[in-house]
């Protein structure tokens, strides 16, 4: 990836980790946190939003499942971020590579 230039960033100083020419590992931890707080907040909508179907359910089975399948759907992606978090972690440990 050397000497790639973005269109309008020339000149601007733009890098990522310190560093003018990112490689994608670099890319890629840089983006890391970014994906986990968006992956919280995914979590507390989706569960907001299947907490208000199974609520406006009327006891109609199928709302009342959808709300239960919505809210399963989120915790089951987060739980999937979280744990790629701690796998993250594990390989750091195991490979001595800092990726966080």
């Amino acid at each position: 990836m050397a000497g790639v230039t973005l269109p309008g960033y020339a000149g601007t100083g733009f890098a990522v980790n310190g560093s003018a020419d990112p490689t994608l590992g670099d890319i890629i931890t840089a983006a890391l946190p970014y994906v986990y707080v968006f992956a919280g907040l995914s979590l507390l909508v989706m569960l907001i939003f299947g907490g208000i179907t199974l609520m406006t359910s009327a006891g109609s089975p199928d709302k009342a499942k959808a709300g239960y399948g919505r809210i399963t759907a989120a915790l089951i992606g987060f739980l999937i971020i979280f744990i790629s978090y701690f796998i993250v972690q594990i390989v750091q440990k195991m490979f001595g590579v800092n990726i966080l």
